[in-house]
Parts: structure tokens; C-alpha cells; sequence
């Protein structure tokens, strides 16, 4: 094997999306047996700013942020894929993301506008002076639940609670 083989390949890799330091060395390393040889054609493109783990970061923060990802999701994700704090800080810096915004898009996309505790049906139709204690609590306990499910799923895809605790208040 030549070295101009392992940089022609890795070459190639970079040239269909940005790749992070470790993700490329991983993908060469499977398709090359020899991680020395890997290791240095990989560390001559970062030199020659062909690869940057900087604009890796940046380019993967954008692509999280239009899926609606969150800054826990989003920093969990770079770190799985090799990047230091110092490069995911950088990237947050650069591309400063409105959380807030972002996670009120989120919410609004999955849930609309309706509030928790609103019957799904018609919303000017009042029952409750008509209902019971009995439907009540369970009118409560089906809302409490609901918002339940709303901050479970804010929080799987990486929001802190202040992100969208206003959104859940009735």
C-alpha cells in the first residue's frame, strides 16, 4: 500500500462532507491495515487545514441545530464523534445558537399551540361546570401526564428545563 493511496482515500472522504481527526482515522484504519501510516497522511491534511476538527464541529452543530436538537444532545453527540471540549466550545461560540428560540420552534412543531391542559376537541367548549369532581381529577391527572410526555421529550432531545419550562405553564 502507498501513501498516496491512503491520501487519495481520505481525500475522497473529505471531499462528500467534513469529517472529525478520530472519524477519519477510524474509516482509513478499517480500509487500510497500517494505523502509522494513517495517522501521519491524516495529521500532514490537518496541517494543511484539509481536515479541521473546527469546522467539523461547526458544520455538525448547524445539522444538529436544523433537526432541533438541544445543547446537551448536540454537545453528547460531538464528543461520540471525537471532538475536545475546546473545539465544541469554539463552534458554540461561533455559531452562537438561540436556545430559547430553538427549543420554542421544537415545541411548537411537535405540539402546536394548544396549552397542556386544553381538551384536544373543541376548544370552546366548556364541560367543566357540567363534570364532576370524579372527571376533573381525571382531567387533571391526563394533563399532569401530558405535560409529563411534552418534558420528557424536550429533554431527550437535549433542552435543559429553562429552555421550555415557560412553554408547559397553563
Amino acid at each position: 500500500m502507498r501513501p498516496a493511496d491512503v491520501r487519495l482515500a481520505a481525500l475522497n472522504l473529505l471531499a462528500r462532507r467534513e469529517h472529525s481527526l478520530s472519524e477519519l482515522q477510524t474509516k482509513l484504519c478499517r480500509r487500510f491495515d497500517a494505523p502509522d501510516l494513517v495517522a501521519s497522511i491524516v495529521h500532514e491534511l490537518q496541517r494543511e487545514n484539509l481536515q479541521s476538527d473546527q469546522r467539523y464541529a461547526e458544520s455538525l452543530l448547524r445539522q444538529r441545530l436544523q433537526r432541533g436538537y438541544g445543547p446537551a444532545r448536540i454537545r453528547q453527540d460531538m464528543r461520540e464523534r471525537g471532538l475536545d471540549e475546546s473545539a465544541i466550545a469554539t463552534a458554540h461560540a461561533a455559531v452562537e445558537p438561540d436556545w430559547f428560540a430553538l427549543a420554542e420552534d421544537v415545541f411548537k412543531r411537535k405540539f402546536g399551540s394548544r396549552p397542556v391542559g386544553a381538551p384536544a376537541g373543541d376548544p370552546g367548549r366548556q364541560d367543566e361546570n357540567v363534570a364532576g369532581p370524579d372527571a376533573r381529577r381525571e382531567a387533571q391527572e391526563a394533563a399532569f401526564r401530558e405535560k409529563a410526555r411534552r418534558m420528557r421529550f424536550m429533554q431527550y432531545r437535549g433542552f435543559a428545563t429553562e429552555h421550555f419550562r415557560h412553554l408547559l405553564e397553563d
